[in-house]
């Protein structure tokens, strides 16, 4: 049995909910976050700016066309704005800042690590992968994978597995295809598809891994993807997640101006701070999850198959 969660927002969540709702405020405050996020990359020595306009100068097609499923229909709560992009991740500019804006976002999450700091965010998750999980997974599936980085670096961890990276935006996969081939990597299977309906194989993977998509979703979506990483893991398979921890006291403690630029670029944090993950995990069909914290303000959830 779990614990029961506190399924309401609390006052401060709600008071910055009714300034959101009033467009020119929520506007005001997607241009502040998205500004604050850039002179942060710029500071720590990220060329934010650079980088872009390297990735605006190439013809992508190419790319595009052979990462994309044209027939694919998206689910309503992804056409929505998310990260201050008013079409979510369905547009290049999302593509071409993610990496930026994943170095400028984990820069603070520890003392003076800047640059390093998603380097080390993703170290800490997969330390404690490496810990829990005691065989070597052969195939590895990568939900979310978004332009690659959580999937490279699960390749660094697992040199010999077979890796396959999911994701709803075809403009990530076609930037995350564009890096592999820089990389000169193990051939990496990408998935333009729904992570609540896969298209996979059963039983096809020995490790589900999930990286910062979680506080990106409805707690139905959820629900379902944890229902269909079920179906796609072999008896034994292992699912992880690697997400923000709704029981950080940095989060309880975060200024209001603070938490309304961040609700502002993340439209279902209420949702994904008051779920029940360890509940809709056993649902789901897994054994009880171990939850361990891997930085102040992030945890790592690990489930096996039941049975």
């Amino acid at each position: 049995m779990t614990a029961a969660v506190n399924t309401a927002p609390g006052l401060a969540s709600r008071l910055v909910n009714a300034i959101l709702a009033i467009k020119p405020l929520a506007n005001l405050a997607k241009h502040q976050a998205r500004q604050m996020m850039i002179k942060r990359a710029e500071k720590i020595g990220v060329p934010w700016t650079r980088e872009v306009e390297t990735l605006q100068a190439r013809d992508w097609k190419t790319d595009l066309a052979q990462v994309q499923n044209p027939l694919l229909s998206y689910p309503d709560y992804y056409l929505t704005s998310f990260h201050a992009y008013e079409t979510g991740n369905l547009n290049w500019q999302a593509a071409f800042e993610v990496e930026s804006a994943a170095h400028a976002v984990h820069a603070k999450i520890w003392q003076g690590t800047e640059a390093q700091g998603d380097l080390m965010l993703r170290q800490s998750y997969h330390n404690i992968l490496k810990s829990q999980i005691p065989n070597e997974p052969q195939d590895i599936l990568d939900v979310g994978c978004s332009v690659g980085l959580s999937t490279f670096a699960l390749q660094a961890v697992y040199p010999h597995a077979q890796i396959t990276g999911l994701d709803l935006s075809p403009y990530f996969l076609a930037v995350a295809h564009y890096r592999a081939q820089q990389r000169q990597s193990k051939i990496i299977n990408w998935v333009h598809a729904k992570a609540e309906s896969s298209g996979l194989p059963d039983n096809s993977f020995d490790l589900v891994s999930i990286f910062l998509m979680c506080h990106e979703l409805p707690q139905s979506a959820t629900r379902q993807i944890f229902a269909e990483m079920r179906r796609v893991l072999r008896p034994g398979g292992y699912l992880a997640i690697m997400d923000m921890n709704p029981k950080s006291e940095i989060y309880k403690k975060m200024p209001a101006y603070i938490l309304t630029l961040l609700k502002s670029t993340e439209p279902y944090l209420d949702e994904y701070f008051t779920l029940d993950i360890e509940q809709a995990i056993v649902e789901a069909g897994f054994q009880v999850p171990t939850i361990i914290g891997n930085s102040p303000r992030h945890r790592t959830v690990i489930a096996q198959v039941s049975g």
